[in-house]
């Protein structure tokens, strides 16, 4: 007998094979039959949604400086994919056609032939506030979403976020089932060391984090959003807390989920959506796992 497998959402596109967010690395989870991807949105200065994790440009192109400070012609005319070092195939476009706007990110699922998710993270703070959301859903409404149900032609739209405040700007505009709060542990090791923070001011941040935590927790606690978005590494630290959402309905989607170990815990533990930066693989494994 068989029984449902969890849905692999690629994070980013394929990423683990081309860089992050780019069009070939959406294109390649298309192609590995990921049922999902997930993407970060950021506006530019003339108001376009352009998929992007960082505020700032340095990391994952040959650009620096805040995204919001540029126009997208601007941004076009930069390079996000070579600092993978993966070779593009012809068919995956040229360097310069990586960068995609959401729009464009739209067209591609709606050419995949099939039903497919679409997750969108909505990255705060933005200069731009919760303008950030009403673009993200104007966007949409304008190609024909409809709020209700979250489907636009054959892909189905859920919208993400760590910011309570964006989460609760959402559920007052779409159904909770399709509304994830993102959650996850915060560490004050990790925030000095990836912030380059001295103890007083990372000690702050930290609090501030943990704040922005035990909101997170108490939305999904209340049942306010329909789904929850934890990392492994919470799923792992807090089995108690993840039992008692599952029992009561939360609706799991588990990041960043690459480990072979990592997916057989998400599959031990019910876990009913997985994003993962490599999911030709993780299909491979969950398939292999459900019968």
């Amino acid at each position: 007998m068989t029984t449902e497998r969890p849905l692999v959402y690629a994070h980013r596109g394929a990423s683990a094979q081309f860089a992050e967010h780019t069009r070939a690395a959406y294109l390649q989870a298309i192609a590995d039959g990921a049922d999902g991807v997930e993407c970060d949105v950021h506006l530019t200065r003339d108001q376009h949604v352009v998929l992007l994790h960082d505020p700032n440009l340095d990391r994952t192109s040959n650009g620096t400086g805040p995204v919001a400070d540029r126009t997208l012609d601007e941004l076009r005319d930069l390079d996000f994919s070579s600092w993978k070092g993966a070779r593009i195939p012809v068919e995956y476009g040229a360097v310069t056609q990586q960068l995609l706007t959401l729009p464009e990110l739209l067209d591609l699922l709606a050419d995949a032939g099939r039903e497919i998710g679409l997750a969108i993270e909505l990255k705060h703070p933005s200069p731009y506030q919760l303008r950030l959301e009403d673009t993200v859903l104007g966007i949409l409404a304008d190609r024909g979403w409809d709020a209700w149900t979250s489907k636009l032609g054959n892909v189905l739209v859920s919208f993400m976020s760590f910011d309570a405040d964006a989460v609760r700007y959402l559920l007052d505009r779409v159904p909770a089932e399709h509304v994830c709060m993102l959650v996850d542990d915060v560490h004050l090791d990790d925030v000095r060391a990836d912030l380059a923070l001295g103890r007083l001011t990372g000690g702050a941040v930290a609090n501030m984090l943990k704040a922005a935590q035990a909101e997170a927790e108490a939305i999904l606690d209340g049942g306010h959003a329909g789904i929850a978005g934890p990392g492994i590494g919470y799923v792992r630290n807090h089995p108690n807390r993840v039992r008692d959402w599952l029992a009561d309905g939360r609706r799991f989607r588990v990041w960043t989920v690459d480990k072979p170990e990592d997916v057989d815990h998400c599959l031990a533990t019910g876990i009913q959506e997985i994003t993962t930066n490599r999911p030709a693989e993780v299909l491979d494994r969950v398939r292999a796992a459900v019968v």
